[in-house]
C-alpha cells in the first residue's frame, strides 16, 4: 500500500501531536527514573540516536518486545531465531528497563539489545539507518504507526507475532481507526494467538490473507534446567509447610494478598506466602508492606532463600518466578483484581500449579477460558474469597494434584506455535 495524500493528512497530524508531547517524554522518564533508576540510562536511544556506534554493515533480524512478558513470550523464537541464523545479527527493543535486563540475562551478548525510540517520523528513520533491519518482528500488541510506515517505506517487511488484541485494546484503537487501519494494511503477516484475535486484527485493518492463526508461543517455553534441584534447595530452607505465591501483582492488590494470607495462617499458621510484585519499583514498598501486618519478612536479594520461620519471601529479582511458580503449593496470578486484564497464566499452568486469579483477564481470555474449562484453574473476586480458596486447597492434596496436572497437560497440548510461526514468517527471515 503505497502513500496517499489521506496517509500523508492523517501522519502528519499524530506526528504533529507527538511533537508538541515530545517534552512530556523527559518528564516522564525523569519520573520513572525516580522509581526505577534504569530509566535514567541511555535517553539517546528512546530519541533514535546511537552516538559513537557505527551503522550495521551486514542486515539484521529485529524482534521488539515491549518488557519482560513479550521477551518471555519471544524466548522460543529468539533462540530459534539464533540456531537457524546463527549468521545474521539480532537486534531486539524493549521499552522498559526490566525488558532490557531481562534480555541481557536470557541471551547476554548474542544478541544487541537498544530502547525503541518514540513513534517520531525521525527517530524512527535513524533507528532504520542505524541497523538495516531485513525483517521487523513485532510482539503481541504493539502498532506504532510511524514506525510501520517507516519499515514500508524502507522496504522492511513486518510480522507482528504471537498477536493478540482484546476487545478492550480494539475499543482503545479506534480513536486512531483511520490511521491504524492503514498502517496494518502495510504488515505482511500477522501471526495470531488465537481465532479472536485475528478477528479483531482483521477489524481494525489487518488484511484477512496476511492474517493467520498460529497458537501462543508461551505454550513453546522450554522447561526450566535444574529445576527439582532448585525446589529441593528450597523446601532444605524452607521447611515442608503450606506455600503460596502472589505474582504479578499491582499496587492495588498488595492489601489484598496480606489480607488473603493473613486468613490462611489462622488455618496453617506456617504458611509461608512468596510475593513477587509485578514492577521492581515496588519491591521495597512490597516489603515493608507486608512487614506492617506483623508478618516475619525477608527477601531474595538479601537472602537466598526463606527461613523456615519467614512468613512472607518477597521476590525481588527478575527472571526467577518461574522456578519459584514450582515451589509453591497454589498460584495467585495479579494484574486481575484490579482491571489490569491479568499476566501470564501459562507459566504456573506448565509446572503443574493450580492457579486462582481475579476476574479482570481480558488481555488473557483465550487461555483463561481454556484453563477454566480444564479445571486447572479458578477466579476469586475478593481477598476474602481468595483466603477462602487458599484454605480449601491447600487442604486438598487431591484437588491440588488434579488441578496442576490438568494445567500441565493443556500446556503440553498447546505446544506448536513455534513451529507454526517459523513457516509463516520464513519468507521474510535472511538466509
Amino acid at each position: 500500500m503505497r502513500s496517499d495524500a489521506v496517509e500523508r493528512m492523517l501522519r502528519s497530524a499524530y506526528s504533529a501531536v507527538l511533537y508538541l508531547l515530545l517534552p512530556i517524554t523527559i518528564y516522564h522518564l525523569v519520573w520513572r527514573g525516580f522509581r526505577q533508576r534504569g530509566y535514567f540510562q541511555r535517553w539517546s536511544e528512546r530519541y533514535g540516536y546511537y552516538p559513537g556506534a557505527a551503522p550495521e554493515t551486514r542486515s539484521t533480524i529485529w524482534l521488539h518486545a515491549v518488557s519482560v512478558g513479550e521477551v518471555n513470550a519471544a524466548a522460543p523464537l529468539v533462540d530459534a531465531l539464533l540456531a537457524r541464523r546463527p549468521h545474521v545479527p539480532l537486534v531486539i527493543t524493549s521499552i522498559t528497563p526490566t525488558g532490557s535486563e531481562r534480555v541481557q540475562a536470557l541471551w547476554g551478548d548474542r544478541v544487541r539489545h537498544v530502547y525503541l525510540p518514540y513513534d517520531l517520523p525521525g527517530a524512527m528513520r535513524r533507528f532504520l539507518a542505524q541497523f538495516r533491519p531485513a525483517c521487523a518482528l513485532l510482539m503481541e500488541t504493539e502498532l506504532w504507526p510511524n514506525l510501520l510506515f517507516a519499515c514500508r517505506d524502507a522496504r522492511v517487511p513486518v510480522s507482528i507475532v504471537n498477536a493478540r488484541l482484546s476487545e478492550r485494546s480494539l475499543r482503545g484503537y479506534q480513536v486512531l481507526a483511520p490511521l491504524i487501519s492503514r498502517a496494518l494494511q502495510t504488515v505482511r503477516r500477522v501471526c495470531a494467538q488465537g481465532h479472536a484475535d485475528a478477528k479483531r486484527y482483521i477489524r481494525l485493518g489487518a488484511r484477512p490473507e496476511a492474517t493467520v492463526e498460529t497458537g501462543n508461543l508461551k505454550y513453546d517455553v522450554a522447561e526450566l534446567d535444574g529445576l527439582d534441584a532448585f525446589v529441593a534447595v528450597f523446601h532444605a530452607h524452607a521447611g515442608l509447610r503450606p506455600t503460596w505465591i502472589a505474582a504479578s501483582t499491582h499496587p492495588d492488590e498488595e492489601t489484598a494478598v496480606l489480607v488473603a494470607h493473613r486468613m490462611l495462617r489462622q488455618a496453617y499458621p506456617d504458611a509461608l506466602m512468596l510475593w513477587a510484585p509485578r514492577h521492581p519499583e515496588r519491591f521495597k514498598a512490597a516489603y515493608e508492606h507486608a512487614r506492617s501486618f506483623g508478618f516475619r519478612t525477608h527477601s531474595r536479594s538479601y537472602q537466598p532463600m526463606p527461613a523456615n520461620d519467614n512468613a512472607v519471601f518477597v521476590i525481588d529479582t527478575l527472571g526467577e518466578l518461574g522456578r519459584f511458580y514450582a515451589c509453591a503449593d497454589v498460584a495467585f496470578v495479579g494484574g486481575s483484581l484490579q482491571p489490569i486484564g491479568g499476566h501470564n497464566l501459562l507459566e504456573p499452568a506448565a509446572v503443574g500449579v493450580p492457579i486462582l486469579t481475579g476476574p479482570h483477564l481480558h488481555n488473557f481470555s483465550d487461555i483463561a477460558r481454556q484453563l477454566s474449562a480444564a479445571g486447572a484453574m479458578e477466579i476469586v473476586d475478593s481477598p476474602e474469597a481468595l483466603g477462602e480458596r487458599l484454605v480449601e486447597l491447600l487442604g486438598s492434596d487431591e484437588l491440588r494434584t488434579r488441578m496442576g496436572e490438568a494445567g500441565r497437560a493443556l500446556v503440553v497440548d498447546g505446544r506448536g506455535a513455534l513451529e507454526r510461526t517459523w513457516q509463516a514468517i520464513s519468507d521474510s527471515l535472511p538466509e
